[in-house]
């Protein structure tokens, strides 16, 4: 009896650790292309920095039931989010704007090409559904609004950031997907053609079109959809066109690539930067609000974007905090940051409009 149990309990495991949502496996010229990067050493993809998951004096045990027991006040929003979206199929091509869809995922277009980056609207964040569900009212886009999109862009694997039912849906409309080393495995898993995708290590440069160039850059984070992490490469990257030069940061704490960052491509027009989900005890894998002024100093940007909050609760601080204290920590600084609700559309030929305080309504 015992052993027809863990017969049973392994035929379990083996069946869910193989559902697509997991995502691909690594093989052949992809894995041998992982392995020869400089960043990838014992098996797995490595910061440029020493990076523990936690800050020092803090536990993985005592992180999981602080997060079980969490009782933060406005955790979730107790009212509707206000959103405005807007009609993506019936915008001129011509038109260089962006849209917030909530969190890091948004679209833009520039200069004639279409870009998403980073979609996620299946309505949670995690591989086990109806769990790390989307606030009510703010998953407002689905793959039947968008138009063709010329360009995927993906950061990481995480499922924040990667979504299999939503990229599954948009697949019919994306002509390329640029990610990084690694990251491809899924999307081929999930009936990408391996030609339409692109995977590139950091400092990787790439002339996606006549006028296009993009480069990925590093950031200091980690990767991984099953129990192993860091066998993917994370990344942000640097797009370049004939008339915007543009920063997207995806995930990341704060280190010393945003300088070299910054020197070896700025000024920037736009950096689109996280700004939520962080917390003084994983203050080495994402950005905590009292250094994203030194981040858009060091990047040597004009306006910002953040992203990264008002969709999912990850960490143990309410909703809005994030956009109110980037909104008092942008006073009187050298840059201005634009706030757009969900699905608002902002131009990116004109910085001088000035977004209410929605979070606070």
């Amino acid at each position: 009896m015992i052993l027809t149990f863990l017969i049973l309990l392994a035929a379990l495991a083996i069946y869910l650790y193989n559902l697509p949502v997991f995502g691909g496996s690594f093989s052949g010229k992809r894995l041998i292309r992982m392995k020869q990067s400089p960043n990838y050493k014992d098996g797995v993809f490595q910061n440029l920095s020493y990076t523990p998951s936690l800050a020092e004096g803090f536990t993985m045990r005592q992180v999981l039931w602080e997060f079980i027991t969490d009782k933060t006040e406005n955790k979730k929003p107790k009212n509707l989010i206000p959103t405005h979206k807007t009609d993506l199929k019936n915008q001129s091509i011509i038109d260089n704007f962006l849209v917030w869809m909530g969190h890091s995922s948004y679209y833009f277009q520039l200069d004639g090409k279409r870009f998403l980056v980073d979609p996620v609207f299946s309505g949670n964040a995690s591989p086990i559904p109806r769990t790390t569900k989307a606030f009510a009212g703010t998953d407002i886009y689905s793959a039947e609004d968008f138009p063709e999109i010329d360009f995927l862009i993906i950061s990481h694997d995480h499922y924040d950031h990667l979504d299999y039912k939503t990229v599954k849906s948009l697949k019919p409309k994306i002509k390329k997907v640029i990610c990084g080393l690694g990251v491809g495995s899924h999307l081929e898993k999930w009936g990408y053609d391996e030609e339409k995708i692109t995977e590139l290590d950091w400092y990787e440069e790439e002339n996606v079109s006549h006028g296009f160039k993009i480069t990925s850059t590093p950031a200091r984070h980690f990767s991984g959809r099953r129990f192993k992490r860091n066998n993917t490469l994370w990344s942000s990257f640097v797009l370049e066109t004939r008339s915007k030069k543009i920063f997207l940061g995806g995930d990341s704490g704060y280190d010393f690539h945003f300088k070299q960052i910054g020197e070896k491509f700025g000024p920037f027009d736009w950096a689109i930067l996280e700004n939520g989900q962080y917390n003084v005890k994983w203050k080495y894998i994402h950005t905590l609000p009292e250094e994203l002024v030194q981040v858009v100093e060091d990047l040597n940007v004009k306006n910002i974007i953040p992203v990264h909050s008002s969709k999912f609760a990850l960490a143990q601080h309410s909703w809005n905090e994030p956009l109110q204290k980037i909104f008092e920590n942008s006073q009187g600084k050298n840059f201005k940051i634009a706030t757009p609700m969900i699905g608002e559309k902002l131009s990116l030929n004109d910085d001088s409009k000035v977004f209410p305080e929605w979070w606070n309504s």
